[in-house]
């Protein structure tokens, strides 16, 4: 592909506003001596070529021409934008000030950039991660797989596991992939010969079992549910273990009956019955006899069961007895301790279940057959004809482009060796495996046209730009919709793109949007491994865990598929709760395992981020709130100014005075910032954070902290904003609200580019910003203004 002009280019990708659309008349100061006196005052101070603090040097910086030391004066514009400089105590300028020096800054550099854009450089080979193998598996095959089980983590940089350069390759790696195409191709196309094997789920140690839960039948409690693919049919064990304490090895609440229900697919398969009264032989009395029903009475939980080929839901429930369920709020506190030791109080709890198998096996059509096999040879000499046609199809999808005849010939000849060895399917399997081997699937592969010299912006091609929009809203390969209009070079002709937006939204496997961009950008991929300290929180359990991060992944999954404003994500006037969540909170009325819509008063301290407890908790310690962390969340996540830092000798908190009385958390920063080497940065982060003290380290609401301390959550923004707890800070931030909107961009920015935001990047995310406040700031918009955009939509080889 020939290099295109640069006017061209930003016309087709969607050029930021001029500088005479982006500021109104008389908003920047006819001349720069204004700003540079300002500069001058205020930032040169320190940032001069002498002491040079944080590596900058203001006052040799030529604010007569921004464009030419674009990444300088973008770090002056972010700080300046953000009020974090000059750091408090030290004098500031005025608002009108601060605010004409920004307005002037962005201008110029925005200028700049429409003059000559930069849209970086994408790694020529951008290997994919764990979630979007699995993901392409599943759209390639229709087979849901566990990658995590298959390949080793992938590593994380800006935030996020699929940026590019940190997606490196090493031998093990590859011998990963090569074990998971093996296993990926056999449960896809079955393998009657397959070994027997066996898988065991295990419950978390602190899943309370006192109720239904989520996905299990009414009229049950507690119990797993299992949702596996099974390649091919046959008959499988089905074994059932009940959690124990761990001194003395005993089951629990075997004083009464209860029921255990074994389901396949709703349909019972089995019903056992364990617990009651205790009997013993002649031969043996006494305690041991006593305690032998509280260690084996699981032994004969397990059952054969014939199970076709295909995805199928086992369920593991107790059938629910209301007399006897232990009653109160305390119950996981009361658990802990007979877990703990060798009491036997409480309900019995499903640890884990095995399943074994296949014996017997005996195939079955499944969705993965019948995606794979789409023609079937009716004699042995329409065999090699029907192989091409479905390694074709299947070349085309894996690959992402139109397959050349030396693809197909290549899998051609691992069909023909399998074939010989195992018949038709076998053939077929084995073509697969090389191809779920194939560079061409693992990575996404973006060449420079080779024409073009040194230094050159391009538009990257139309399939290539279908791998990039899939695999940022889907986290998968292009369907055959969008990669047919990217074959035929009609993905950008007018409206197309829009189109192509809106629709992959609306689908289903945008939820990878959730899975993988807000479960690591808001952390909530830190959530299941939260652990709080049960000595502080005795009723926290897995249940509550497991609550928390839904709640959150529900009003993300809201704002896509609503196409509702992303300001709902710091001031929605609802939020989801389930029976769990809502005792939590305080919030009376919700009832049982589903999650619901919750409307929320104008003054719930429960509204948006700010008032869920998954990020409460993501940013505490396990004993105690941390505003230290909480302010760091909010001046990266919310301000879009992430702090320096800490220096390696920073003392611990003094959570004590000299006598021995516990200091509150304010009593406690205060002294510690009276360390000169943590003033600094305490002086942003403790006033921001202060704002949430009253949600304790799990997210419930507080008044006092410790027996006696009042909580005092009064603070500020780094501009002077102040506010007295969550309901106004959240009305604080709101008020700024293009300030958030442009962190949301530009973390899907990233997120979209696979690599980190540079200097000459930022004015397509302010461009993203702007455009978006048009339509209110909806969610589509900013995806839409991010796919129009430079960075996007381009590339630049090699200076």
């Amino acid at each position: 592909m020939a290099a295109v002009g640069a006017a061209a280019l930003l016309l087709a990708a969607g050029a930021p506003p001029s500088f005479a659309e982006s500021h109104a008349a008389g908003s920047v100061p006819a001349t720069t001596s204004e700003h540079r006196t300002t500069l001058d005052r205020y930032c040169v101070t320190c940032h001069n070529d002498r002491l040079r603090i944080a590596d900058l040097a203001l006052d040799a910086a030529d604010i007569e021409a921004v464009g030419k030391e674009a990444e300088v004066w973008e770090k002056v514009a972010r700080k300046l934008r953000t009020r974090t400089m000059p750091p408090s105590p030290r004098p500031r300028p005025d608002e009108a000030s601060y605010d004409g020096l920004v307005a002037y800054l962005e201008a110029e550099l925005d200028r700049a950039a429409e003059a000559e854009p930069n849209p970086g450089r994408r790694p020529a080979l951008h290997r994919l991660n764990r979630a979007e193998y699995a993901n392409a598996v599943r759209d390639l095959l229709a087979l849901e797989i566990d990658a995590a089980a298959l390949l080793p983590p992938d590593d994380a940089s800006y935030g996020f596991d699929n940026i590019g350069d940190v997606l490196r390759v090493s031998p093990a790696l590859l011998d990963g992939y090569l074990d998971a195409a093996r296993t990926v191709a056999t449960r896809a196309i079955g393998d009657p010969a397959a070994a027997v094997e066996q898988i065991v789920h295990r419950m978390p140690p602190d899943l309370t079992q006192d109720r239904r839960l989520d996905g299990l039948p009414f009229g049950t409690r507690g119990g797993a549910r299992i949702e596996r693919y099974f390649a091919v049919g046959g008959e499988y064990d089905i074994q059932v273990r009940l959690q124990r304490n761990f001194i003395g090895g005993r089951i629990m609440g075997l004083t009464e009956a209860h029921q255990i229900e074994i389901a396949v697919d709703g349909e019972r398969v089995e019903l056992f019955t364990v617990g009651g009264p205790r009997a013993t032989s002649d031969a043996e009395t006494g305690d041991a006899a006593a305690r032998r029903p509280e260690r084996e009475a699981d032994a004969g939980l397990r059952v054969r069961v014939p199970l076709e080929a295909g995805r199928r839901v086992i369920g593991v429930s107790f059938l629910d007895r209301p007399a006897v369920q232990v009653e109160g709020a305390r119950l996981p506190y009361l658990r802990s301790f007979a877990i703990l030791g060798e009491a036997t109080e409480g309900l019995p709890h499903v640890d884990t279940v095995t399943i074994t198998g296949p014996h017997g096996a005996s195939g079955g059509e499944t969705p993965s057959r019948e995606r794979t096999f789409t023609c079937r040879p009716a004699s042995r000499a329409d065999e090699a004809a029907c192989a091409r046609s479905i390694l074709t199809t299947l070349a085309r999808r894996a690959y992402r482009r139109p397959v050349t005849d030396a693809d197909v010939e290549t899998l051609l000849d691992f069909f023909e060796a399998g074939r010989r060895d195992g018949g038709f399917e076998a053939g077929v399997r084995l073509g697969l495996q090389r191809l779920l081997m194939s560079p061409d699937f693992i990575f996404r592969v973006e060449r420079d046209p080779a024409d073009a010299g040194p230094g050159t912006t391009y538009a990257v091609s139309d399939l290539e730009l279908a791998s990039r929009l899939s695999f940022f809203l889907w986290s998968s390969a292009p369907d055959d919709e969008l990669l047919a209009l990217a074959a035929e070079g009609r993905l950008r002709q007018p409206g197309v793109l829009a189109e192509q937006v809106r629709r992959m939204l609306g689908d289903g496997r945008s939820t990878a949007l959730v899975d993988n961009f807000a479960g690591q950008w808001l952390h909530l991929r830190n959530v299941p491994h939260a652990a709080p300290d049960t000595r502080v929180f005795p009723d926290f359990d897995d249940n509550l865990r497991a609550a928390m991060r839904r709640e959150t992944e529900l009003l993300f999954e809201t704002i896509v598929r609503e196409d509702r404003s992303v300001l709902d994500l710091l001031g929605a006037r609802y939020t989801f709760l389930n029976e769990r969540l809502a005792r939590h909170y305080g919030i009376p009325g919700i009832y049982g395992s589903r999650f619901r819509r919750i409307g929320l008063a104008d003054d719930s301290v429960r509204g948006g981020l700010l008032g869920q407890a998954s990020i409460q908790m993501v940013t505490s310690y396990p004993n105690r709130t941390s505003p230290v962390l909480r302010g760091k969340w909010l001046l990266e996540n919310v301000l879009g100014s992430a702090p320096p830092d800490p220096p390696a000798d920073v003392p611990a908190i003094e959570e004590t005075t000299a006598d021995g009385r516990p200091r509150s958390m304010r009593e406690a920063m205060v002294q510690h910032r009276a360390n000169p080497a943590c003033a600094s940065c305490h002086r942003v982060l403790d006033p921001l954070g202060f704002g949430l003290e009253h949600f304790d380290a799990v997210g419930a609401w507080r008044d006092t902290d410790g027996p006696n301390a009042a909580i005092d959550a009064t603070g500020s923004l780094p501009g002077g904003a102040r506010f007295d707890g969550p309901r106004e800070l959240r009305e604080a931030l709101l008020r700024q609200p293009e300030s958030f909107v442009r962190v949301v961009a530009e973390r899907l920015l990233t997120y979209a580019l696979g690599r980190g935001v540079e200097h000459y990047d930022l004015p397509a995310v302010r461009n993203v910003a702007r455009a978006s406040a048009e339509d209110d700031y909806r969610f589509s918009a900013l995806v839409l203004r991010i796919v129009e955009s430079v960075p996007f939509q381009m590339r630049r080889t090699p200076s």
